[in-house]
């Protein structure tokens, strides 16, 4: 158990192994959504990459299919692992994600794989 809530990045794919399929990437941030809730029940605060990179792109004019993707993708995951107590790794072959893990353990941080490992909060937030 911990006292203070962790920001923590959830790491899965997203373009791996969709061949560019709008269906299978939404798909796929659907699945890295549905981490969310749980971390977030667990006390802490859930973040991922593509919340912020999506955006990103859209205002560049790119989608995730364009070759500018890879330049912002993985450097928004890079700079919020800056910014990240741990990484949530769900299952699924993904290079992004694997590269999520490796930068987190250079760092230090813990990188969890399944929910149920992550400590929960023993305090709750106060208005």
């Amino acid at each position: 158990m911990t006292d203070k809530p962790m920001l923590i990045l959830i790491a899965g794919p997203y373009r791996s192994g969709t061949n560019g399929d709008p269906q299978a990437l939404a798909a796929n941030l659907t699945r890295l959504e549905a981490a969310a809730w749980p971390v977030f029940a667990a006390g802490h605060l859930p973040v991922i990459g593509e919340w912020i990179a999506l955006p990103v792109l859209s205002s560049a004019g790119a989608r995730p299919t364009d070759p500018l993707a890879d330049e912002v993708l993985y450097p928004t995951a890079e700079r919020l692992l800056a910014r990240c107590d741990a990484v949530l790794r769900l299952p699924g072959e993904s290079a992004g994600a694997d590269g999520d893990v490796a930068t987190a353990r250079r760092r230090g941080l813990p990188v969890y794989h399944d929910v149920a490992e992550i400590p929960r909060r023993l305090a709750k937030e106060t208005r």
